[in-house]
């Protein structure tokens, strides 16, 4: 790792409940959304997110890595286009959601949220300064986010099987955190924020030096695979067993384990996701692996594969849907392009 974006916390607002949130939010929740959409999330819970984020970044900094980090923008302004209004946006805490990286192509996202269509803007700074160095910069086309480009039908226990998504197939739409990278290849899920012609438009543009795979994820509320399916180095992946039917064929020859039940206690609120985020990790090197630092049966698994484990406290960040992989996009690696399989 070279250079990194690491998300900020700050002005965090909560997000309507209209049915796109509604299909990938906890249900026992929903008041709490209804009740508070446009208003800041409580303070104190930012604040502790706020300070676990900063120490993460201080350690990725120690480590001689370039840290960047998105502008502060003023969430709570609304905003509309002609076709809908959204009483504010939401955060700039998971440039993981927001930036899809793809050697030196940098793609923004065509979110399916409307509260994050102007989300990318955190990140104009620095999209200016890698074009300037060379990087590539596109954007998905900007989605209009109609009505009829969602399904109020959407199935919330089985959509894999019925294809009932709440993100219908009226225009590309899909976050990055749906894609995971192995060298040239890139692994897909189709989820209640990236549908078919989402997953397509990226397999158009990455470019013959990159081949996109559709994983089988048989997750209730799909929203961003990293919580689900996550390859960590070469010949080593983790899976969550209660969410992939089955793993592709790619990975026949890896040493494939099983993330262990999270340990988050029941009575620790968390706004936008289930616990399973625990192994939403980060890899410095093959050998490096931050880990949540209260996630012993995890960090157990990582030390008996061979990792060296960062332990980092950030049950006050997940609880804003996002864990070390999310509040993160990693721009720079060391190493050429490689073929895994």
């Amino acid at each position: 790792m070279e250079e990194v974006i690491i998300g900020v916390i700050d002005d965090a607002v909560v997000p309507a409940w209209n049915v796109e949130v509604e299909a990938t939010m906890p249900a026992k929740n929903r008041a709490f959304f209804v009740e508070q959409a446009g208003q800041y999330f409580p303070s104190d819970h930012v604040r502790a997110a706020r300070d676990e984020l900063e120490s993460f970044a201080e350690i990725i900094a120690s480590r001689g890595i370039k840290v960047r980090r998105p502008a502060l923008l003023d969430y709570r302004q609304p905003f509309s286009t002609p076709n809908w209004s959204s009483k504010g946006g939401l955060y700039g805490a998971m440039p993981r959601d927001v930036l899809l990286v793809v050697g030196d192509l940098i793609i923004e996202s065509p979110m399916a949220w409307r509260s994050r269509y102007f989300e990318a803007d955190a990140y104009r700074e620095h999209l200016v300064d890698y074009f300037k160095s060379g990087s590539r910069w596109i954007s998905a086309p900007k989605p209009q986010l109609k009505d009829d480009g969602y399904r109020a039908d959407y199935d919330p226990e089985t959509p894999w099987e019925t294809k009932r998504y709440v993100t219908a197939e009226a225009e590309p739409l899909f976050d990055a955190a749906d894609f995971i990278r192995c060298g040239r290849d890139i692994f897909a899920q189709r989820s209640h924020v990236t549908n078919e012609l989402g997953i397509d438009w990226v397999s158009r543009h990455v470019g013959n030096e990159h081949k996109v795979h559709v994983v089988d994820v048989t997750d209730s509320s799909p929203m961003h695979i990293d919580a689900t399916f996550m390859p960590l180095a070469p010949g080593k992946l983790l899976v969550n067993r209660k969410r992939v039917g089955t793993i592709p064929p790619q990975f026949s020859s890896w040493d494939i384990r099983f993330a262990p039940e999270p340990t988050i206690p029941d009575d620790h609120l968390l706004y936008m996701s289930s616990a399973w985020l625990t192994m939403n990790v980060f890899m410095l090197n093959p050998n490096t692996v931050v880990v949540e630092a209260e996630e012993w049966p995890l960090v157990r698994l990582f030390e008996e594969w061979g990792f060296d484990v960062v332990r980092v406290p950030f049950r006050n960040v997940m609880r804003f849907g996002g864990c070390f992989h999310c509040v993160t996009a990693d721009t720079r690696r060391e190493g050429s392009l490689q073929a895994y399989f």
